[in-house]
């Protein structure tokens, strides 16, 4: 015996399958009462990948070159990587993220110089 919902319970019934918002003539994928808002954790791991890809390459590409040309590249990357992951919405952020996203692009940096030391 199949049981009608409570219409007051905020569940609509669409064929097999419970909807939990009152206006179930919209299609699934539409959500008028939700906008996109990115984020911190998006922010983050973006300038993570980022710094670890770019980082990899300027290890691969001057690694016959002096450490130092390696670490200063490696620095003005970072910080553009910084300043663009700030730009992107970071600065309003909670602390935090800020300071996790800070963390990490200094050990991503520190790593690369630690590297790199040999050839100072």
């Amino acid at each position: 015996m199949h049981e009608e919902p409570d219409q007051d319970s905020g569940d609509i019934m669409a064929g097999d399958r419970r909807l939990s918002r009152p206006d179930s003539s919209l299609p699934d994928w539409e959500m008028p009462d939700g906008a996109y808002r990115p984020i911190p954790i998006v922010w983050f791991t973006g300038a993570f990948f980022l710094q670890m890809i770019a980082l990899f390459a300027i290890a691969v590409l001057l690694s016959a070159k002096h450490g130092l040309f390696t670490i200063v590249l490696s620095a003005l990357i970072t910080g553009m990587i910084g300043a663009w992951t700030w730009s992107r919405g970071m600065k309003d952020a909670a602390t935090g993220w800020k300071a996790a996203t800070i963390a990490m692009l200094g050990i991503q940096l520190l790593c690369v110089c630690l590297a790199v030391s040999d050839r100072l």
